[in-house]
């Protein structure tokens, strides 16, 4: 059974059988549900515990408002972050969720717990929003339900059904569109922190050049970690996620890569 964590509103953990070395901060992709990253906590054992992030509007704060832009967003997830770092503290982000992770680093600069950024399915800040996001949010209605529709994989018969059942299962991802689609990138001093990236190989939203540009916002050169699959990869395989994160949490500098995985330094 999930409950808040540390008495914060912010956070979802399964918890762990013994005290965990560390925590993972998991922030979900555009209309993700953040529980889902409490079933990665069997394969990392009593190592770190997942943390789900839930931002106001969603799951346990579905009556609170909404953050008006991924700043307000970030500032705080940040707070809350820092209000809690006892242990080492690891963020982790996946497509949307891997822009947070970034603001929220940047706002926890000087903090002594912070280790390492995870970034998974995310071109580089600077390349945000794409042309693809910018469309998404300026159409809705129908039009919005089919890319939806493709984007998440979702059958033939949700984009063919009533616009009103949509518009409510697809409330949360057009909420969260409209955030992306507002961003703003604004230049500042490179992250000293270490910073890992994880793609799909068959990501359609982010490619090599993508990646690469994310040199320009850390101090050391990041790890890229390619693997198999989509930009939802990680819904089938979690564990490409999971062979990152433990090595980095034991104290490691990312170990040797698993076999379905290419890493290479960008």
């Amino acid at each position: 059974m999930t409950s808040p964590m540390l008495d914060s509103p912010w956070f979802l953990s399964a918890g762990t059988r013994s005290a965990p070395a560390a925590r993972v901060f998991c922030f979900p992709p555009a209309g993700g549900n953040p529980r889902t990253f409490l079933g990665w906590q069997p394969d990392m054992g009593a190592d770190a515990e997942i943390v789900a992030v839930c931002v106001p509007g969603r799951a346990h704060r579905c009556e609170e408002p909404s953050p008006a832009t991924v700043g307000e967003l970030a500032d705080g997830a940040a707070a809350a972050i820092a209000a809690h770092a006892g242990l080492p503290v690891y963020l982790f982000g996946h497509s949307l969720g891997g822009l947070l992770a970034f603001e929220v680093a940047r706002r926890l600069r000087g903090l002594p717990a912070l280790r390492h950024l995870v970034v998974s399915g995310c071109a580089a800040p600077r390349l945000n929003p794409s042309d693809y996001i910018v469309w998404s949010n300026t159409n809705h209605g129908r039009a919005f339900a089919v890319e939806a529709a493709s984007f998440l994989g979702l059958s033939a018969e949700f984009a063919a059904a009533d616009e009103e059942v949509q518009d409510l299962l697809l409330a949360d991802m057009r909420e969260d569109v409209r955030l992306l689609a507002e961003y703003r990138y604004r230049p500042q001093a490179p992250l000293s922190v270490g910073v890992s990236l994880i793609c799909g190989r068959d990501d359609p939203h982010v490619d090599g050049p993508g990646l690469t540009a994310w040199r320009e916002e850390c101090e050391t050169v990041p790890e890229c970690h390619w693997t198999e699959g989509d930009h939802f990869y990680l819904d089938k395989r979690p564990t490409a996620v999971t062979d990152v994160l433990r090595p980095l949490v034991l104290g490691g500098t990312g170990g040797a890569a698993p076999s379905q995985q290419h890493v290479e330094v960008i």
